[in-house]
């Protein structure tokens, strides 16, 4: 293959010389896929909604506006709620799908305007509740225009044929489960066929409740007290989940994930605390204390933090997401949190993983002390507790032996009082690894929004999988590595992927782990992705092994998906310390790899600028060049300085010397392992010999370019191994010159004469020096035309006569 230099703008120059210092600060991926990437591997399907349906226009057309997202893998649908309409699309083909339109009535809509909200993104029906009710019905609510309202949705049986149609005698108020506002932050989850809701209750957004509400049928509300800051102070509402405890049902639990603002004992001193918090399901309210309110309210902190020197630790206090796996425990199920910094010099995102049993332990534990009245705790308190213990829920586990507890209702008064000033656990919730298992640092170009875990079992143990949507756009995949001696997590970026074609926030993810995709749900738009394409990764053993990805392995053919149970023996995989050597001795060499490769001829003009690419299949591998002088035939290292520089697009000459000729080879190392990724042979082309090309045209001018080319080896165009090209030596000069203003620029430098200066000309209209040169040219040619036919005129008549 032939390539050439080409001579580059100091603007140019100047970027690549910042990209040999640039990938020192956040940590590289291994792969950087783009959208295009992604559709030409086949890789992922998007789906931006219908033309006509309500709502804003995006770039790309899209008049979509996700508000939720509900996987159902039991109907093998995925449901979207959003303005006024909802949407059933099948699973392996988000191109088929159905709607539901529910827009608000018009004197609602009308109603909102007049309150001086936004007619557009207000004045809608926002669906933001999605949960799967029972098997054949689902529970939505929307924010109905600033009234929100809540109905079924019906989806049939499994076995029968999909069938999707909003039960309109279902339509009730849906206060308590919506927020009002399109875009404040609230959780739900359905237990017992109740919602459970963590949200504003109010229309403007400062009634901050925990509360449960029934579904169709009428029942007591039950919430936190309104307006007391020390159960709940400016809070974030994450996530909620219900997660058993025992057998018994009556011992169930709701748990919320939030962050609120805390007051220091001084009074006036604020910081921010992520929060895990509990209520029971059977919880009733008290008799006389605590009516119609929780009894079992209870809540702790949950700590994210880097170990520092000194005992000083880096504290992630603003909680961004959560994520609770369950599948293989669903009582002890591992619980992830995304957290961010929210101090204004530090900067920073973080991955914590929970056991269940500390969570647990932590609410086990003795309460916090009060001081200075409600809002402030601090140190656990000494005094007795009162029995039944606040937080328990009354079941037949934890009342006592011949105990009659009608519920808690029955709970004594003084225990109601203790469980209302003493809301706040002492002991908090630390980290399984007493670190986070991925930390990202520094100012972010992209803030980090949500994020799903998967489990995933390759052959040389179990690995946690984490895939983290931006406010970009983009997806990284993460892989977390315990390692044995240090025993410090290690975290992997295996890809960094453009999931849209128009970069937009990432609000929601859910993955289904039976078909091995990725739901990304944006603003405006949804796509399914394949968590991986191990092909992508090369066709060779060892870059197989270097991906260290638990979803690929080396079968002896390719790099192919890892199946755990699969009966295939041949598998070559190492996730812990992708080591090439011992799992790829025998299916390639690197010398053989190398000799395959091929050889890249460049031509570059002395005191010019050449460019020879290198950009490796990993961005984590170190790259090294080296080099064969032709002048003394030495190998050796490249030495960089500021003439010639190793920028992250490849090596840099920025003023090429007539004895940097030679063959030079591209290196990638990684993880101890070297190969060869790029040969190239550089010509170069003397300002004597450039100066003496000018001199000549025509046949000469294309006899002296053969001269100049046979004075070296054979500089054919073409790879090892492969037949030399037709083309003349000199077109590749040409094309090296570039175009007609670069040629104006180099020929300065040079001293080109007004004769090269027009053979360069584009075409273009250029400045009167230009049209000067051109004119005195066409002069030349014409004296030279009219002479010669008056001159041979008297030979061809002495001939015939």
């Amino acid at each position: 293959m032939e390539g050439t230099g080409r001579c580059l703008t100091p603007a140019l120059l100047l970027l690549l010389g910042s990209l040999g210092a640039a990938g020192h600060g956040a940590p590289l991926p291994r792969l950087r896929l783009n959208y295009k990437d992604l559709v030409e591997w086949n890789r992922t399907s998007s789906f931006y909604g219908e033309v006509g349906d309500s709502g804003a226009t995006s770039s790309d057309g899209s008049k979509l506006w996700l508000g939720a997202l509900l996987l159902d893998e039991y109907h093998e649908r995925l449901f979207l709620g959003t303005r006024d309409t909802l949407y059933s699309l099948r699973l392996d083909d988000l191109g088929d799908a159905r709607k539901i339109s529910w827009p608000v009535a018009p004197m609602q809509k009308e109603l909102c305007i007049v309150q001086r909200k936004d007619p557009l993104t207000d004045c809608s029906n926002l669906v933001r509740v999605l949960h799967q009710f029972n098997q054949t019905h689902l529970l939505a609510c929307g924010t109905g225009a600033f009234q929100p309202i809540c109905a079924f949705i019906y989806v049939g049986h499994k076995a029968r044929e999909h069938e999707f149609r909003l039960e309109t005698q279902s339509i009730e108020s849906g206060r308590g489960k919506c927020p009002f506002d399109t875009n404040q932050p609230f959780t739900s989850t359905v237990a017992g066929q109740q919602l459970f809701t963590g949200l504003f209750a109010d229309f403007f957004g400062e009634d901050s409740a925990i509360l449960r509400s029934s579904c169709g049928e009428h029942q007591q509300t039950m919430r936190t007290e309104h307006a007391d800051q020390h159960l709940l102070h400016e809070p974030r509402f994450v996530y909620s989940r219900l997660i058993p405890e025992t057998d018994d049902p009556d011992d169930d639990k709701v748990y919320f994930f939030f962050s609120e603002t805390t007051t220091g004992s001084d009074g006036r001193s604020k910081a921010r605390r992520a929060r895990v918090a509990r209520v029971c399901v059977n919880d009733a309210g008290g008799e006389r204390v605590l009516v119609n309110k929780w009894t079992t309210f209870t809540k702790t902190r949950l700590v994210c933090s880097v170990p520092g020197p000194d005992g000083i630790d880096t504290h992630f206090d603003e909680l961004v997401d959560v994520f609770v796996l369950s599948e293989r425990d669903e009582k002890n199920p591992i619980i992830y949190g995304l957290f961010s910094t929210v101090s204004h010099v530090f900067h920073g995102f973080a991955v914590c993983v929970y056991r269940m049993v500390d969570v647990r332990d932590a609410f086990s534990g003795p309460y916090a002390q009060q001081h200075a009245g409600y809002r402030h705790m601090g140190a656990s308190r000494q005094e007795k507790v009162p029995y039944p213990r606040p937080g328990f829920c009354p079941s037949r586990i934890t009342s006592w032996p011949g105990a009659h507890l009608r519920g808690t209702r029955s709970y004594p008064d003084a225990v109601l009082h203790f469980a209302r000033v003493h809301p706040l656990m002492a002991r908090a919730v630390l980290p399984s690894h007493g670190a986070p298992v991925w930390h990202s640092a520094g100012p972010p170009e992209c803030r980090f929004t949500s994020f799903t875990v998967d489990l995933v079992e390759a052959a040389d143990g179990v690995y946690d999988v984490i895939f983290l949507g931006t406010d970009c756009g983009k997806v990284l995949k993460v892989v977390s590595i315990n390692q044995m001696e240090s025993g410090e997590p290690e975290a992997i970026i295996l890809e960094e992927m453009q999931i849209f074609k128009t970069p937009m926030p990432i609000t929601t993810m859910k993955i289904s782990v039976k078909r091995g995709q990725l739901f990304v749900g944006s603003t405006r738009g949804v796509a399914r992705v394949a968590v991986s394409e191990c092909a992508r990764y090369g066709n060779e053993c060892a870059e197989c092994c270097l991906a260290r990805d638990p979803y690929c392995a080396w079968d002896g053919v390719a790099c192919s998906t890892y199946q755990a149970f699969s009966r295939r023996r041949f598998r070559r995989q190492n996730v812990r310390n992708g080591d090439p050597f011992m799992q790829c001795l025998d299916q390639n060499h690197q010398g053989d790899l190398a000799s395959r490769l091929p050889e890249h001829l460049v031509f570059g003009v002395e005191r010019n600028s050449t460019l020879l690419e290198c950009e490796p299949r990993s961005l984590q591998a170190s790259v090294t060049w080296h080099v064969q002088h032709f002048h003394n035939g030495r190998r050796g290292q490249v030495k960089t300085d500021e003439r010639v520089m190793a920028t992250e697009l490849g090596l840099l000459f920025r003023s090429l010397h007539r004895l940097d000729s030679g063959l030079y080879s591209c290196h990638a190392a990684e993880h101890g392992f070297s190969q060869t990724v790029g040969r190239y042979r550089l010509e170069v082309i003397t300002n004597a010999r450039l100066e003496g090309l000018t001199e000549h045209t025509g046949d000469k001018k294309e006899r002296a370019f053969s001269a100049v080319a046979s004075s070296r080896q054979p500089c054919t165009a073409s790879p090892v191994g492969r037949a030399p090209v037709s083309q003349p030596w000199f077109k590749g000069v040409m094309h090296l010159l570039g175009t007609s203003q670069h040629l104006q620029d180099f020929c300065q430098n040079v001293g080109c004469k007004a004769a090269w200066v027009r053979k360069g000309r584009s075409g273009r209209k250029g400045s009167s020096g230009k049209w000067a040169l051109g004119q005195e040219s066409k002069k030349r040619r014409r004296r030279h035309r009219t002479r010669t036919p008056r001159a041979a005129k008297p030979k061809q008549a002495r001939r015939l006569n």
